[in-house]
């Protein structure tokens, strides 16, 4: 089960392009609905920052 082990490693990646795409989408959304806009880009500080804080503890490993 040596692969086993690896894919433990993933999904910090993953957030941070969550995150980046609720960033760029954000403005879309803010321009038809204010409250879903300023939940996207809520939402994408959250995933972004989870997805680095996951990414950075891996490193540090």
């Amino acid at each position: 089960m040596v692969h086993g082990e690896h894919n433990k490693r993933g999904g910090g990646f993953a957030l941070v392009i969550l995150g980046a795409l609720l960033f760029f989408l954000a403005p879309t959304v803010y321009g038809t609905s204010e409250g879903m806009g300023i939940a996207a880009l809520a939402g994408g500080a959250v995933a972004g920052g989870a997805g680095f804080y996951k990414i950075r503890r891996q490193r540090g490993e």
